[in-house]
């Protein structure tokens, strides 16, 4: 596992991951991994690394997959918690509740440059194929 700080240590951190000979990088969900998931992915594609990470906008960005919560499915449900609230329900009587809706995101543009082939058995369970 390699810990970065700030934007400024992601270069010492892929040549350590490729001094240690990493196999691929998974992404954790972090602020700072969201804003600057596309020099992640620029340098993860540079050291032919494939990149997965939890949140959608990875793979959209050009990483090589994602499998996490479906934001916009938990934004609606929290609306819907919102709406409870204004109408006079009190925010401890709400039940806490999991994510129920998973997504798995599938960008084939990257895997194909990786020389990876992703097997029909995982494109079938993809919500998204990015060609």
């Amino acid at each position: 596992m390699l810990e970065i700080r700030s934007a400024a240590d992601l270069d010492r951190a892929f040549q350590a991951a490729v001094r240690e000979r990493a196999n691929a990088l998974v992404a954790l969900d972090d602020l700072l991994i969201f804003t600057e998931r596309e020099r992640i992915v620029a340098l993860a594609a540079s050291w032919s690394l494939p990149a997965i990470s939890d949140w959608s906008h990875f793979p959209l960005a050009g990483g090589l997959m994602s499998y996490g919560v479906d934001f916009r499915s938990m934004n609606k449900h929290a609306l819907t918690c919102v709406d409870e609230i204004l109408k006079g329900a009190k925010p401890a009587d709400l039940p806490v509740e999991q994510p129920t809706k998973f997504e798995l995101v599938i960008n084939l543009k990257t895997a194909k440059a990786l020389g990876l082939t992703i097997p029909p058995s995982l494109l079938a369970r993809a919500d998204q194929i990015i060609e």
